[in-house]
């Protein structure tokens, strides 16, 4: 379907606006998916952001700074996702021996797991674009990365 039919707009006043609206639009549609992906997991897409984050540094810890920094979504509170995370098991927070305002944030065996388990379902998640040749997957990501200059 059309982003006209989709949002219900017969035109735009040029290529680059409906470009942009196209983005917003897509990013939220692939952020609603997100939600429904992680919901049966009891985390939301921002927890599963720190959780890969946290993965990617395994067995090193974070501080909180460096896990905000590598946010896809940069408004995203990091000291809250943090806690609702260790609340749930899944990392550690620590305070750092050699400066107490400085916050190590760490993978738990658990948070591992439940990002294993998620990467089984994959696959599925996947087929969401699989129409898409790997020709044009290098195309939008070359677009995109290109229209944030």
């Amino acid at each position: 379907m059309s982003l006209e039919d989709e949002i219900q707009q017969k035109e735009f006043p040029n290529g680059m606006e409906k470009a942009l609206i196209n983005v917003i639009f897509t990013s939220g549609y692939f952020y609603a998916l997100n939600v429904k992906r992680f919901k049966p997991f009891g985390i939301s897409p921002e927890q599963f952001n720190v959780l890969r984050i946290l993965r990617g540094s395994h067995p090193k810890k974070l501080r909180l700074a460096d896990i905000s920094s590598r946010m896809l979504d940069k408004s995203s509170n990091a000291t809250r996702l943090v806690e609702k995370l260790r609340s749930k098991g899944l990392v550690t927070r620590d305070l750092c021996d050699k400066d107490r305002r400085q916050v190590d944030v760490g993978i738990t065996e658990s948070g591992l797991a439940l990002l294993s388990e998620i990467d089984l379902k994959a696959p599925e998640w996947f087929k969401k674009t699989n129409h898409l040749s790997q020709e044009e997957t290098i195309t939008i990501n070359f677009l995109l990365d290109k229209m944030r200059g």
